[in-house]
């Protein structure tokens, strides 16, 4: 049987693990979500989970800063693998993992106010080897920075440029007394 989580590895709280139960989740900013994360890049509903054939599929929900599944943007849903790397916007980073458990294992939970820890029990089971989850390449979400236009400063270049040039002709014809030369058709020439 394996059980899935999200763990956060940026955003507001680093660290923090996110179990993952149920067929159908939401991902986002308001607090009624199965994965609730409170930061102003998530959306009120960011995204959807699907529990589908023993894996989970997410699906964005239309949010503002996109969703993002080892650095590519959803555009339709993605089948989640272990070690995937979801991003929501730019800041927020969360990694899919899958804990494989054992439903015959015994569980130990550590008691705070035990101190001494017993002898280890020799067993005749050889001690299981767990493998970490394959690391995968993330790349950070595409920039969405803002571009600036500029025709418009060329544009109003050009007009300023423009306008020195004709201040400073009328200028040079004035003072050189050419009038006649250059505007033959005025009534004094």
């Amino acid at each position: 049987m394996a059980q899935f989580q999200f763990v956060m590895r940026s955003g507001p709280t680093p660290g923090v693990t996110f179990p993952l139960e149920g067929d159908q989740l939401t991902i986002g900013r308001d607090s009624s979500n199965g994965v609730a994360i409170n930061d102003a890049e998530v959306s009120r509903k960011h995204a959807r989970l699907s529990f589908q054939g023993g894996k989970y599929v997410i699906d964005d929900l239309g949010s503002t800063n996109g969703t993002f599944v080892n650095g590519q943007r959803l555009a339709g849903p993605v089948v989640l693998k272990a070690g995937d790397v979801v991003s929501l916007g730019e800041q927020i980073v969360l990694m899919y993992d899958a804990i494989n458990m054992d439903p015959g294992a015994t569980l130990a939970v550590p008691r705070k106010s035990a101190r001494v820890e017993p002898p280890p029990v020799q067993s005749s089971q050889p001690t299981p080897v767990y493998a970490a989850s394959p690391a995968s390449s993330y790349a950070p979400p595409p920039s969405t920075a803002k571009k600036t236009n500029m025709t418009p400063i060329f544009i109003g270049v050009g007009v300023f440029l423009f306008l020195c040039f004709c201040i400073s002709f009328f200028w040079w014809v004035d003072a050189t007394f050419r009038w006649c030369v250059f505007f033959p058709f005025l009534s004094g020439c």
